[in-house]
């Protein structure tokens, strides 16, 4: 060992590619060197993966035999890399006849260093006989077990860090990706890169029933010699939900709506809201789950259909949710959950409007909220039945049979039920004012 050398190696050997690219020259063997080039942080010009290392020899431009030195490092790094004799050298080349796979390469002339890695490939193949759904599952990943070789390649960079070198092997496979403005699901086709092949292969997001397919290496598809293998068609195991809610809104200027706070919905009852999901393949149970508790302890109704409107017309507050599993229950989704809460109710009753079209207080009207179910009826001094409506929203433009009614003072009579269960019993005058027939 020269330990000189390594001294100097670990202070000053840095071989970035874009310097030193592509000067090596290989020979023998059946199929071309593959050459890639690494992080600089590792310190290596490049990579050389070969096939199979018997018969290999590699070269060096050098203007003498004196003026070249070959090194070779194993995963302790350059600084106890060891000189090696017997390099040949021929028509400005230096060459060195026989060259170990999985193993660092340092040249060193005038006065700079080019370092590299040896791979050889056959120590680290590739290939694939079957795939299988594993017995292990997840609910977040498909789970595969994968009977074949394509462990990581490991190399190291001049001060011994430990790399791995990419074989990019393709995983194919079909799922499902949400489409949130169409509230749907659409099949896709998904493409992962994996650095090598794992056992068992962990693959998120499986939704639908789908083959897998596994092409590689990189090494193999450039010698154009790629191995492909496709599963059997798998059925999915997890689940998955998009969930909506739309809240019918109301435009009465009478209606005195309050705020629902930090709920989704809500306001002056009654509320009207339409909830709607959309499952996965593998989602064949399907709950929307109505509670007053917000750990849903007690379920107080629960809907089926992945769509249904709902009228919310009791006071406090609702929590909304969806819930879908597998045939077996041991994978759930929980949709996040909507609230929906509903204020106390009121009703005041003006007593006084002037029907004059001057767009000021022409029309007489309650303020309510939260008022479920409404009757009310007006009447003249002598008892005669002016109008009558159910709607708290509706009011009197002081009209009868089509006329205008004479001013004067006219009553009122209301029955009607709040969201929060308070009845409501009300009668009194309505007087019309400034107003001439």
């Amino acid at each position: 060992m020269n330990r000189f050398f390594a001294t100097i190696l670990l202070s000053s050997v840095i071989c970035p590619a874009s310097v030193y690219a592509s000067q090596l020259i290989w020979d023998g063997g059946n199929r071309t060197v593959i050459s890639i080039v690494p992080s600089n942080t590792t310190g290596l010009a490049e990579i050389c993966v070969a096939y199979g290392m018997e018969g290999r020899s590699v070269s060096f431009p050098a203007s003498s035999a004196a003026d070249v030195k070959w090194y070779r490092y194993s995963n302790l790094g350059a600084g106890f890399a060891e000189e090696i004799s017997g390099a040949v050298f021929t028509d400005g080349l230096s060459t060195l006849t026989t060259v170990e796979g999985d193993m660092g390469y340092v040249v060193e002339t005038g006065g700079r260093q080019y370092c590299f890695w040896v791979v050889d490939y056959l120590r680290h193949p590739f290939s694939v006989t079957s795939i299988t759904e594993s017995s292990e599952r997840d609910c977040d990943f498909t789970r595969l077990d994968v009977d074949g070789t394509g462990a990581e390649i490991p190399y190291y960079g001049v001060n011994g860090r430990r790399f791995i070198l990419d074989r990019e092997i393709s995983l194919a496979y079909r799922t499902l990706v949400p489409d949130v403005e169409n509230m749907t699901f659409i099949e896709t086709r998904r493409e992962v890169s994996l650095e090598s092949l794992d056992n068992p292969l962990r693959v998120e997001g499986v939704f639908c029933p789908t083959d897998f397919v596994i092409t590689g290496d990189r090494f193999l598809r450039e010698w154009n010699d790629a191995v492909e293998y496709t599963s059997p068609v798998i059925q999915p195991y997890s689940v998955s939900a998009i969930t909506s809610a739309a809240q019918t809104e109301r435009e009465n200027d009478n209606e005195v709506n309050p705020g629902s706070g930090d709920a989704s919905f809500g306001g002056s009852a009654p509320c009207e809201v339409s909830f709607e999901a959309a499952v996965t393949d593998g989602a064949l149970f399907r709950e929307w789950q109505l509670s007053r508790f917000e750990d849903f302890d007690v379920i107080n109704l629960s809907f089926q259909d992945l769509k249904f409107d709902y009228t919310f017309t009791e006071e406090g507050t609702t929590y909304v949710r969806f819930i879908c599993a597998n045939s077996d229950g041991s994978c759930e989704h929980h949709s996040d959950i909507y609230t929906v809460s509903v204020g106390a109710s009121s009703l005041k009753c003006p007593n006084a409007f002037s029907p004059n079209g001057d767009g000021i207080n022409d029309e007489w009207k309650v303020s309510y909220s939260g008022i479920i179910s409404f009757e009310c009826t007006i009447f003249d001094r002598y008892g005669h039945k002016m109008i009558s409506f159910s709607d708290p929203s509706q009011g009197w433009d002081g009209k009868h049979n089509g006329k205008n009614v004479p001013s004067g003072a006219y009553y009122y009579v209301i029955k009607a039920r709040g969201a929060d269960g308070k009845d409501y019993k009300l009668s009194g005058d309505i007087n019309i004012v400034n107003y001439s027939k």
